[in-house]
């Protein structure tokens, strides 16, 4: 039952937001009483930390479903993209990051710590892909692009109220981050993918 609460609860505060979502939202959902959430959690805290921590599993595993299928280094980060694209489409308003560091700061800082060190990992090991594939230039400082994109994301999602607005944003990112990178092969990939996503 707890597992089932904490799956219920994250799928509601992705759609909804951490603030709007009650304790009679969830219960109500689930068709339980209150008191049956109350028994495995003390508070809604707990159960943000619990359901934050769930998410943070869950698109760790698919982004590393995503590197396993092997995709040259810009293909991937526009898969990766589109993986977070899927998790939000139903929450058009808010952007759950956002509302998590607005009202719930404690817990929002504690994600933050772990998922900079994920975060840095991964677009370090995908600049070097790139490099080693001829997508990147060889020359680039590779500790201070994952710095500069890590530090444009997490900007972005901080600071940005609408998931539509945000998801925006990011695309442009993302497509500022590789041309600042890009060979000319790279450039070519880069265009292959943005045509994707504007047909």
């Amino acid at each position: 039952m707890k597992e089932k609460i904490i799956a219920k609860a994250s799928e509601l505060f992705l759609k909804l937001g951490f603030k709007s979502v009650t304790m009679d939202d969830i219960a109500g959902e689930m068709c339980i009483s209150k008191k049956t959430i109350y028994k495995y959690f003390c508070n809604k805290e707990v159960l943000i930390e619990e359901s934050t921590s769930l998410v943070h599993g869950q698109v760790h595993e698919i982004m590393d479903t995503i590197i396993a299928k092997n995709y040259n280094a810009i293909h991937e980060n526009f898969e990766i993209r589109e993986m977070f694209r899927d998790m939000f489409k139903n929450n058009i308003d808010t952007s759950p990051i956002y509302q998590l560091k607005k009202h719930y700061p404690e817990i929002y800082q504690n994600i933050l710590s772990f998922e900079i060190d994920q975060c840095t990992q991964c677009f370090r090991d995908n600049i070097e892909k790139g490099i080693r594939e001829g997508l990147y230039r060889s020359d680039l400082n590779v500790e201070v692009y994952v710095k500069f994109y890590y530090t444009l994301v997490f900007h972005i999602n901080e600071n940005t109220v609408s998931e539509s607005e945000a998801q925006r944003i990011e695309l442009e990112a993302l497509e500022y981050h590789t041309r600042a990178m890009a060979t000319e092969k790279g450039v070519e990939e880069l265009e292959k993918q943005l045509k994707k996503i504007r047909n």
